[in-house]
């Protein structure tokens, strides 16, 4: 029997993936390397028993939206919830993008915007940003000639570390007022400033989070947006029925009662962080860019794919983006022995 196959160009994409491998020292997906403590696990472990799983999860997660929506300080009404940061993502391009429209991104930046805009057949316009990786006038106003339906703005940027300026997020949303401007704020916690503020004056401006990183939660997959009350009306109507199960529900609010535990590992993350920016600034032969994440993106003058190998043949990952920013590598902030095993990594390499 035949069938049509898939969609035209389908097999022509690699499917996304970020590697995996079993090595003693795995810094290569912005993980958090500690997870929450024992406490944490203790009232997971009785609020998991407390989830009638024969049951649907509450569609709306009410109550972990409430609590978001304090945490943030934003309306409840604006406050919506999704399985990663990427469901988020997908679902606003669901709503707003789709054929015949267009989506600008600013490379280098997140590559799931320009996919998940390709997914959901919406138009992906590259609007490239040159080192230092800052937006400014002159990528404004390509944009604007471009009048997207969605952009893209990732700050702290994934993979460059470094922050947008405070005022063009609202420079682009005053001059693109058609056009729903994205904010991912996925690392906002490890530095840089917010745009949530701009939300109440600029309802085309949305905020997306996840506590993939802040939180040690990357295994619970769970991400929120804080917008307009109109933006979540339309994410319901694509949203797929009971799309945050009860269990990434109940972690959720786990992980929000124990926030100050997450604050106290932001403070040893970005010690890390700032330990591996000293350390490669130092060391001849190698370009590391300030970041305001919980990674440190660098330069090599040898080429990188074999300092890459070098790194993994002595036990240690990390993330090769030599096709997206030439010569560079990306290493996140791990435990301290993490960080000793890979700055000496670093050196036998060298």
């Amino acid at each position: 029997m035949s069938f049509a196959g898939p969609r035209p160009g389908l097999r022509d994409v690699d499917p996304y993936a970020a590697p995996q491998l079993d090595v003693p020292v795995r810094l290569n997906t912005n993980e958090c390397p500690y997870p929450l403590p024992d406490g944490f696990v203790q009232d997971l472990q009785e609020a998991v028993r407390a989830i009638p799983l024969n049951r649907y999860p509450d569609r709306e997660a009410t109550q972990l939206r409430e609590v978001l929506a304090a945490h943030t300080g934003h309306a409840f009404e604006g406050t919506w919830a999704a399985n990663g940061s990427n469901e988020v993502i997908q679902q606003l391009l669901l709503a707003y993008g789709g054929p015949g429209r267009a989506a600008v991104v600013f490379p280098p930046t997140y590559e799931l915007f320009a996919r998940l805009s390709w997914a959901t057949h919406t138009g992906a316009v590259s609007v490239e940003v040159a080192e230092p990786w800052a937006i400014g006038p002159t990528q404004i106003a390509a944009a604007v000639v471009e009048q997207p339906d969605v952009v893209f703005v990732c700050s702290p940027n994934n993979p460059t570390g470094n922050t947008q300026a405070p005022g063009v997020v609202a420079e682009l949303a005053s001059a693109l007022e058609t056009a729903l401007i994205v904010v991912d704020e996925a690392y906002i916690e490890f530095g840089g400033h917010s745009a949530l503020g701009l939300v109440a004056t600029h309802p085309n401006v949305v905020v997306v989070r996840t506590m993939s990183k802040a939180f040690a939660l990357a295994g619970a997959r769970l991400g929120y947006l804080l917008a307009d009350p109109v933006v979540v009306e339309d994410l319901r109507r694509v949203r797929l029925p009971y799309h945050v199960s009860a269990l990434t529900q109940a972690a959720g609010l786990t992980a929000l009662q124990h926030s100050e535990d997450a604050l106290a590992i932001l403070d040893a993350l970005r010690e890390q962080r700032d330990r591996i920016l000293v350390a490669l600034s130092q060391t001849a032969g190698v370009t590391a860019y300030p970041s305001q994440s919980n990674f440190v993106l660098f330069r090599t003058e040898r080429d990188a794919s074999d300092v890459w190998r070098g790194l993994l043949d002595r036990g240690v990952l990390v993330r090769d983006f030599t096709k997206t920013i030439p010569g560079c590598l990306r290493v996140n902030a791990g435990t301290p022995e993490e960080t000793e095993a890979f700055l000496n990594a670093m050196k036998e390499v060298l």
